[in-house]
């Protein structure tokens, strides 16, 4: 055995000693990115200086670190996809990639990765692109630093910010999302994280997962995006510190929940959504410390919905608090904040002494009337929204917070 890791140490010593430096640049013999892959071996380093290269379709098919000194320009002049990775332990750093083709048959992005691991791509700013960052079965990379802003405006010719499809064990954080379709799309991929990006101002979602599982959302923004968020057919995510804000709209949404199970939301804000989490056919579901605050409806929950726990949060000063469009089955409201329970703690424990009814009566009729929405924080609607909570007749009477907080939860 000690033979066999002298061996290896011999090998990396010898990798290291022979690996070269090749600069690129327009004065230099090498003025070309794809003149400094073809003459590179495995695991040099190409420096790319500062200028523009009018180059498309540059292929890295070797273990390889390509470095921009001062973010040089690769202009793909809209002729197709920009650079293809195809190789593993490949470092991408500090370029500046501009006008990817734009195609109804090909997705054609930036940055691909195609069945590679071990991958870094970091310090790259993307403009004027069709897709960013494509990860296409691949795993064990890393997407750092990176700053994606497109000028989506219609879903059919623009693609999303930063993609995984069938892919493994990324690690996406601290990335600026804005003006593409989707700003962070994950299909058939697990293990990832997704932490401390920022994904703003998209066409239509911020982030937008479907079948993938084992996944960790954390420290992230989703803000004035079209739909809001979108997680569904997954399993065994947890979602943890995120805000949601101003995703405003007859169909958004902070948060979509749609056959998702044994997963966990804590920590989030949602903040001036149309609905902060819209919840569909989702299952033992732990709902913790999250703020909900003046949005539109806080949770909206569409039915099919078992086992769900929703404990010690916030609702403040959001028009409807719950909106119930089925049995109550066994899911679980206890010790949460409402700003509308006007309950009393003669005991002083922090505890109300009369259960909390969150679903209003209005919030009942305006689902199946919407038009009558203008009648909200009017004395009528106060009126028989206070004679059904007396005597509930359409509103479920089991779901009940039956230990309300006084006072607002503070972590």
């Amino acid at each position: 055995m000690k033979n066999v890791l002298l061996f290896f140490t011999a090998v990396l010593m010898a990798y290291s000693t022979y690996a070269q430096n090749i600069e690129v640049c327009s004065t230099c013999a090498i003025s070309t990115l794809k003149k400094g892959i073809s003459v590179a071996k495995d695991y040099d380093t190409i420096l790319v200086k500062k200028g523009t290269y009018k180059e498309h379709n540059i292929l890295v098919d070797k273990p390889l670190t390509i470095i921009g000194e001062s973010y040089p320009v690769i202009d793909g002049e809209l002729k197709g996809e920009v650079i293809t990775i195809i190789a593993d332990n490949v470092t991408v750093d500090g370029l500046f990639i501009i006008n990817v083709g734009t195609s109804y048959t090909e997705d054609y992005a930036a940055i691909r990765v195609r069945k590679s691991k071990n991958f870094i791509i970091q310090n790259v700013v993307l403009e004027k692109l069709f897709f960013g960052i494509y990860l296409e079965k691949s795993r064990d990379g890393k997407v750092f630093h990176n700053k994606i802003i497109g000028d989506a405006v219609e879903e059919y010719n623009s693609g999303n910010g930063i993609q995984l499809w069938y892919s493994k064990n990324i690690v996406i954080e601290h990335n600026f999302v804005q003006h593409v379709r989707d700003g962070i799309y994950l299909e058939f991929s697990d293990d990832c994280l997704i932490k401390n990006n920022v994904s703003a101002e998209n066409l239509r979602y911020g982030l937008h997962f479907m079948f993938s599982n084992d996944d960790i959302y954390e420290d992230n923004t989703f803000e004035k995006n079209g739909a809001g968020v979108a997680v569904m057919f997954s399993k065994k995510i947890k979602m943890l510190n995120n805000t949601f804000k101003e995703n405003w709209g007859t169909a958004s949404y902070g948060m979509l929940l749609k056959e998702i199970n044994d997963a966990e939301i804590i920590g989030n804000t949602f903040e001036e959504n149309t609905i902060g989490i819209n919840i569909e056919g989702s299952n033992r579901i732990v709902y913790k410390n999250n703020n909900f605050i003046n949005n539109g409806w806080a949770i909206k929950v569409r039915g099919a919905c078992y086992t769900n726990s929703f404990i010690e949060n916030n609702f403040l000063y959001n028009s409807f608090d719950i909106s119930y469009n089925s049995k109550v089955n066994d899911n679980v409201f206890n010790k949460n904040y409402w700003t509308n329970y006007t309950g009393y703690d003669l005991d002083k424990d922090g505890i109300g002494d009369v259960p909390y009814r969150p679903v209003k009566l209005f919030s009942y009729i305006v689902n199946r009337t919407p038009e009558t929405i203008i009648l909200l924080r009017s004395l009528f609607i106060d009126i028989i929204d206070f004679s059904e909570k007396v005597s509930p007749i359409f509103t479920p009477n089991n779901l009940l917070d039956n230990n309300p907080l006084t006072k607002r939860i503070t972590w």
